[in-house]
């Protein structure tokens, strides 16, 4: 697997140049947080980085050793190598999606007491950490306030909203936010170089695209595409589910009720992603109202819609990408939305 093989081992090797530059400045910090919340959405990177952190912090060939001035952890040294392949005694990682009680958090509050065997901190990496019950965290409040000096909590969540006040305020927070396209695009040519895998910046691009701003999710699809053995951008196009999607909406503009059911039925044949043709629709709408506005100045966005009828469209496929989720039949959603589009029209 791509995103396992390529997964990174430094600082300098983590695709979010944010988060990069942020653990940069952590670990360049004369004191490194007791406690820190990874915020953002899945693939981001978050539990990457936080493994990342440990190696750095435990190393025993760099900065915090005292054998040179680099934050990067060696990724050779027995401390390294343990967190790497998980077997390191003093890095603890906890999965609250399925330990989220108060016994289990208090017991991972019993380790902080023994001080590190083989490290410098005992690291405790807390994934899905917005499913630890109201116990669990009234329970872990105590220590993140009074915290043993050889103990660092590295809290990564997608729900941001879903953790207590209390916790978030004793944290010091890192936002990985939605991956750029840039950064994501970089991974894939790094994979692609160390692969001998010869695609075009152009396929690299679509991948990058439609990856749902996820590194992990750009490094599956690069996998299928390799997989498939698919060499043109038609190709990936048709794998992808996106090919003649620009004519599509041309169908929809011209209220072609035929064509446009047509199209749905053959994209339903050839496999297409439903979820992909909502997004791109609603992306190439969104820049279409904006220019009647006259926010965009291009001539390739003008529509014989009005702005009217652009921004009922847009409300009608955000109701059917939601609807998605528990269609029976792909392509349903999108079919009512556009009857619904078109009865109005009338």
């Amino acid at each position: 697997m791509f995103y396992l093989k390529y997964r990174p081992q430094k600082v300098a090797e983590i695709d979010n140049s944010s988060v990069r530059n942020i653990l940069e400045k952590v670990l360049d910090a004369k004191r490194i947080p007791h406690a820190l919340l990874f915020v953002g959405e899945k693939g981001t990177g978050k539990t990457s980085a936080a493994r990342i952190l440990a190696k750095a912090l435990n190393c025993l060939e760099n900065k915090f050793s005292q054998k040179n001035s680099s934050v990067e952890p060696c990724n050779l040294c027995s401390n390294c190598l343990a967190i790497t392949k998980g077997y390191s005694v003093d890095v603890l990682e906890m999965d609250a999606a399925s330990n989220r009680g108060i016994e289990e958090v208090k017991n991972l509050i019993k380790e902080t007491s023994f001080l590190p065997m083989n490290s410098r901190f005992r690291i405790f990496i807390i994934d899905e950490a917005h499913m630890i019950t109201p116990d669990g965290f009234n329970a872990l409040l105590k220590t993140l306030e009074e915290p043993p000096s050889t103990a660092i909590f590295i809290l990564a969540t997608t729900n941001e909203e879903k953790l207590p006040k209390t916790i978030v305020s004793r944290c010091f927070r890192i936002n990985f936010g939605r991956a750029k396209k840039e950064d994501i695009f970089s991974m894939l040519r790094r994979i692609c170089r160390n692969e001998k895998i010869d695609l075009s910046d152009e396929i690299l691009d679509l991948i990058s695209l439609r990856s749902e701003n996820s590194f992990r999710d750009a490094a599956k699809l690069l996998e299928e595409v390799v997989v498939q053995n698919l060499k043109t951008v038609e190709e990936v196009e048709n794998f992808l589910g996106i090919r003649g999607q620009n004519n599509f909406l041309m169908l929809i503009e011209k209220k072609d009720i035929s064509g446009t059911f047509s199209f749905i039925e053959e994209f339903a044949l050839n496999g297409g992603n439903f979820k992909i043709l909502i997004e791109d629709l609603l992306e190439k709408l969104r820049l279409k109202l904006l220019h009647k506005k006259g926010l965009l100045k291009d001539d390739e966005l003008e529509s014989p819609l009005t702005f009217n009828e652009i921004a009922f469209l847009i409300k009608l496929l955000l109701e059917a990408y939601q609807n998605m989720k528990i269609t029976p039949i792909d392509s349903l959603p999108l079919e009512i939305a556009l009857a619904e589009f078109y009865n109005k029209g009338k």
